[in-house]
């Protein structure tokens, strides 16, 4: 009997050692991934995980709130990697070389310039070195990857290493003064867009080296051949290297020719456009549009007791009429009338004619181009020239991906004394931006608030609650998607002849608040019985689950019952579900104060009308 009992004891201990083992095999994040407050069926304490602190030494709540506001962007976090990783790849060296003065801006098929690089000619080649290589860039990728932690414990971090990244790339130490918040965002998204652009501008340089270098190495080769010496070759915008008896430079080969894949590509997530376009209000006379960039978009908040944030939106997209301004077109009317009168009031027919050839000028102005003034006529004074009323509107042509906005809370009087405007301002947590035809829906994934006056104060930061698939393994026990063979033809046929009839009634079974079809069961057996090693370890990983489901559930009342764990959770009354309703995963947040963190919930940061000062908005995938 003793071996009886020490051989039970011994296989109990086994199979436990066992079932822990393949947890930490296929489950490591299980405890992590599988949040207790939101699944009734855990077996694990109400424990719940904290996000990773920021120290304050210095008045640094203006760097910790941005900071932890930016961590919950999923958006920012995949355009880091990107980059991060597209830098190493490519190797230093297509950084590190210098660009020419005509590479700073680009032109269309028409010779018109498109757009300018935000970073101007005049930069010191140290600073242009440092946007090219993506310095920044590194540096925000680091500390959010450390944010984003997911600890066990209480952890908090210094935000040191970054600050200084920043007084590297700008070549000057940041005061430890009390500073604002936005201030510090728009140095920070700014940079990231310079950094992001000088990359841009660094890979198509490289190209445009790269193939300039085959082209004279394959007129070497080839001797002078006459069609080869027509053909024209890539413009370089530099001086020319004569590298034919070379071969090609790490710089030019590293990277490949990937121009549609650039033009294709989504680009800063922060960065925006609008355009602002004048009609006059007499001769209806619209110039060209003004385009604008952004990467944080400032909107000033009325002074009343409670506004909206529509309503702050109106303030700045809404139609505003201006009085007195100097329409183009009505100056060249007026210059017409003029003209038109010296005419017939002149009595030499010289005169006459070189007043007829001007108003013919004139009048081709009028009907082209109003804004390009004819050469060789002489135009009335401007002060004299007539003032209109004017309509001016502005509208968003860029959607950013984060729409990051500052509501401007200061108020100066006449002897430019500043305080805080203190009005309620309602934000939503959906935000439709644009028109019927073009609209997009943001969703609000972090808050800044500010406590105090417009001196001082302290900035806290909300955060949702957002764990990403790149960053987690939600499907514990599960294969995830980027490992899963692709199917031959005949998995396929073979998946769906055995699908049921249709009349035909499929039998589920609930695990762990899932509900997985026998079909789908029967679909897989065949490509599971090609490898039996990973059957088995599927099947032990499946049964260890179970165990742990049963663990969970509560005992039967009488000895003997059959386990009706599934039939219960399929029956459960709508009751007994309200009794045990939780919280949303979606809806709760983390309030961050520096190393201070806790739980709040959605209602909690909507209630932050008086204190917002800074909105983090998501675009919504279409997909989603």
């Amino acid at each position: 009997m003793p071996d009886k009992t020490l051989t039970v004891a011994a296989y109990a201990a086994g199979a436990s050692l066992a079932a822990i083992t393949l947890i930490y095999v296929f489950g490591p994040t299980y405890f992590l991934d599988n949040d207790p407050s939101s699944n009734a069926t855990s077996v694990f304490s109400t424990k719940k995980n904290g996000a990773v602190g920021l120290v304050n030494p210095a008045n640094d709540c203006f760097i910790n709130s941005v900071l932890q506001a930016l961590a919950g962007l999923g958006d920012l976090r995949l355009y880091l990697i990107r980059e991060t990783h597209r830098r190493s790849l490519d190797g230093g060296s297509v950084y590190s070389q210098t660009i020419p003065s005509d590479a700073w801006e680009r032109r269309d098929a028409n010779g018109d310039e498109t757009s300018k690089w935000r970073v101007q000619e005049d930069v010191p080649e140290w600073k242009a070195e440092g946007l090219q290589m993506g310095i920044v860039t590194k540096g925000l990728k680091d500390i959010l990857d450390a944010l984003n932690e997911r600890p066990i414990y209480k952890k908090t971090i210094s935000a040191a290493p970054f600050v200084k990244t920043l007084e590297v790339a700008f070549g000057q130490r940041i005061s430890r003064q009390q500073q604002d918040a936005q201030e510090f965002l728009q140095v920070v998204a700014e940079r990231l867009c310079d950094e992001y652009h000088a990359g841009q501008r660094a890979r198509s340089y490289a190209r445009r080296a790269a193939n300039q270098t085959a082209a004279k190495i394959s007129i070497g080769n080839h001797g002078p051949d006459g069609a080869a010496l027509d053909r024209p070759l890539p413009q370089m915008g530099s001086e020319e290297v004569d590298c034919a008896d070379q071969p090609a430079t790490p710089s030019a080969t590293a990277v490949p020719d990937g121009g549609e894949e650039d033009r294709a590509e989504e680009g800063f997530p922060f960065e925006g456009s609008f355009e602002s376009q004048i009609e006059c209000l007499t001769c209806g006379f619209k110039p060209r549009p003004t385009q604008s960039t952004f990467c944080t978009l400032t909107l000033n908040v009325p002074h009343v007791p409670s506004t909206t944030l529509n309503a702050c939106f109106d303030g700045m997209f809404k139609t505003e009429y201006i009085e007195e301004f100097k329409c183009e077109k009505c100056r060249l009317l007026h210059a017409k009338a003029v003209l038109e009168a010296d005419i017939q009031r002149s009595t030499s027919e010289s005169s006459r004619e070189k007043a007829r050839k001007a108003l013919a000028s004139l009048e081709l102005a009028i009907e082209t181009d109003p804004e390009q003034a004819p050469e060789g006529v002489e135009l009335p004074d401007p002060r004299y020239a007539p003032k209109r009323k004017i309509a001016r509107h502005i509208r968003m042509t860029g959607f950013p991906r984060i729409l990051a906005i500052h509501l401007s809370r200061s108020i100066y009087d006449m002897s430019n004394f500043s305080q805080k405007n203190l009005a309620k301002i309602a934000f939503p947590e959906q935000l439709p931006l644009g028109g019927l035809l073009n609209q997009r829906k943001y969703k609000l994934l972090g808050v800044v608030t500010h406590k105090g006056n417009h001196h001082s104060g302290h900035y806290e930061s909300f955060r949702r609650q957002n764990i990403y698939p790149p960053f987690s393994n939600p499907s514990t026990f599960q294969p995830s998607g980027a490992y899963i063979n692709t199917s031959s033809p005949s998995n396929t046929s073979q998946a769906h002849a055995s699908q049921p009839e249709p009349g035909q009634a499929d039998t589920t079974e609930a695990v762990d608040g899932g509900i997985t079809t026998t079909s789908q069961h029967r679909s897989t057996s065949t490509s599971r019985e090609r490898d039996t090693d990973t059957s088995s370890l599927r099947s032990a990983a499946a049964s260890a689950r179970s165990t742990l489901i049963k663990i969970a559930s509560k005992p039967s009342s009488r000895a003997g019952s059959p386990d009706t764990t599934a039939l219960k959770f399929k029956t459960k009354s709508p009751r007994a579900m309200n009794k045990t309703k939780r919280p949303k995963s979606n809806s709760r947040w983390w309030r961050i104060s520096d190393d201070k963190v806790k739980e709040a919930t959605t209602r909690d940061v909507l209630g932050m009308q008086r204190e917002v000062y800074l909105l983090f908005y998501e675009l919504e995938r279409e997909s989603a």
